[in-house]
């Protein structure tokens, strides 16, 4: 089979490799139909997080067929056309009852990697595997795209709008225009918030997030873009902010964007390690956030909600690149010339 491998920052490969076999009681192998490339996978990509080089990539979002599974499986069966979480979690632990199963107390490998390849490994499957009615091919493209979406991104936008306890009426100020800000932007309106901010600087961008929900638009960034937020809450501040991004400057502008006692809710993975959280306390901001619970919001709300249509976030992928593209798929997306990437299979 093929699989990408990250060679260096700038450069990933397609090369041949042992399909993957059952190797605990709890694998499922799973010929994979779509996968795609995440913001996170960028980190590496670019440099910015060491990775070792000539290994297994860290694409992580994938849906596929499952072929075989280890004999401690019992919720799937071979043919089963399933979403595969990026995490694995247990369904049984405190962490993953709470519905934090990004948390998982069972199970220590906890997260997905080498999920761009023709087929894949999934572990701790029993709970964490969510079925798709049907099969692949009772779906359009495009439905396809919304499925791939609940591997990952659309549940870490829901993740933000969750944690930061998005109510019906709600100002939410989001910051962030990529993938998963714009799901934040459809999550937070599927919340029923009556005012969706997104703070983005780029016109493909601002247009999806306008169809998603958004009603205001703020390009300006660090001071600029938190006074001009203000002013558009009338100096109040939003009900809830969803950090979508995970640098430095996003997470200060989302502190100081949010009323007194708003939630922060950030799912952009964090890349600086220090903030002065003093000058938080007079106004009782709150954060919280981490890895999205991909299983319990697609059982829960989010599989349905596509398969009704009533959610569409397949159209943050513009543009599908064949797995044998893996290298052009990282380069669009490193040069923001299309939003997120998506990999068909051969």
């Amino acid at each position: 089979m093929k699989k990408a491998i990250f060679v260096k920052p700038g450069k990933i490969v397609l090369q041949e490799a042992d399909k993957p076999t059952i190797q605990a009681p709890d694998d499922v192998i799973i010929k994979t139909v779509r996968a795609s490339v995440c913001g996170s996978d960028l980190w590496s990509y670019r440099g910015i997080t060491p990775k070792e080089e000539n290994s297994d990539n860290t694409g992580h979002e994938a849906i596929g067929v499952v072929e075989a599974i280890g004999e401690d499986i019992t919720t799937v069966k071979p043919g089963d056309f399933v979403i595969a979480p990026f995490v694995h979690g247990c369904g049984q632990c405190a962490a993953c009852r709470a519905g934090f199963e990004g948390g998982c107390l069972a199970h220590k490998d906890n997260y997905s990697g080498a999920n761009q390849a023709e087929y894949i490994r999934y572990q701790h499957g029993q709970w964490a595997l969510i079925k798709i009615p049907g099969k692949p091919t009772d779906y359009t493209d495009k439905m396809l795209a919304s499925l791939q979406a609940l591997s990952d991104v659309m549940p870490t936008g829901y993740h933000a709008a969750r944690v930061a306890q998005v109510e019906k009426g709600d100002t939410v100020a989001v910051v962030g225009d990529g993938a998963v800000g714009l799901c934040a932007v459809i999550s937070a309106k599927l919340r029923g918030a009556k005012r969706i901010i997104i703070m983005s600087r780029h016109a493909d961008r601002q247009a999806l997030a306008k169809e998603f929900g958004a009603t205001d638009v703020v390009e300006q960034r660090g001071d600029e873009g938190v006074k001009k937020v203000l002013e558009l809450t009338h100096g109040q501040g939003a009900d809830a902010v969803l950090e979508c991004v995970g640098t430095k400057l996003s997470v200060e502008t989302a502190l100081q964007i949010g009323r007194a006692g708003a939630i922060v809710g950030r799912v952009g993975v964090p890349h600086d390690a220090m903030f002065d959280l003093g000058k938080l306390f007079s106004r009782n901001v709150i954060i919280a956030g981490g890895p999205a619970s991909v299983t319990t919001y697609d059982k829960q709300l989010l599989l349905q909600a596509v398969l009704d249509g009533v959610i569409n976030p397949g159209k943050i992928f513009t543009k599908t690149y064949p797995l044998t593209e893996i290298q052009a798929a990282y380069e669009s997306m490193d040069k923001r010339e299309v939003i997120k990437s998506l990999l068909k299979m051969n």
